[in-house]
């Protein structure tokens, strides 16, 4: 079974909020929750950040529990009340209903300008939850920035990765 969040799927949000969670994710939040046990529900963390963020980032409890860990071991300063505010403060702690799917709070569904659909966005250890147009202007954007290193031009970014990670690494 992977632990990893691959893919991109659309689903319809009803009146109430409610959305499926695709199967795969499901999994995937299953194997996050050290709590989870067959017949139970996988609970999980929506997270909507800073902001200028345009999408939900949804975190297993494993992962969570990781990213929280890491604040809790900053000193006290700006950066560490940033984030707290950031992960830990506005978040919605949350689990899979019976039928599979997620009740996205109103506050949560007004931030990102969700309506009628919501786009799910796996990204390896959490996934994003989307407006599907803001989705496709934010990969618009994305496709017309610089990676930042220096390439051959033509080159790939999964090619780019191995050029990258062998220079860093000295070889």
């Amino acid at each position: 079974m992977s632990r990893r969040f691959r893919g991109e799927y659309t689903f319809k949000v009803d009146s109430k909020g409610r959305v499926s969670i695709p199967a795969l994710f499901r999994r995937v939040l299953e194997a996050g929750d050290p709590d989870y046990t067959e017949g139970l529900r996988p609970q999980l963390v929506l997270v909507y950040g800073d902001a200028d963020q345009d999408y939900l980032e949804a975190y297993t409890i494993d992962e969570i529990d990781k990213l929280e860990a890491k604040i809790d071991r900053l000193p006290s300063s700006k950066l560490k009340r940033k984030l707290t505010r950031n992960i830990t403060t506005r978040s919605h702690h949350t689990e899979v209903d019976p039928d599979g799917r997620l009740v996205l709070p109103a506050r949560y569904r007004d931030k990102i300008g969700l309506d009628k659909e919501a786009l799910f966005v796996g990204t390896s250890g959490t996934f994003q939850i989307w407006n599907p147009d803001t989705y496709e202007d934010y990969l618009a954007e994305e496709d017309e920035e610089d990676l930042g290193f220096d390439l051959p031009e033509g080159t790939s970014a999964l090619d780019a990765l191995d050029m990258v990670l062998a220079e860093r690494d000295g070889g």
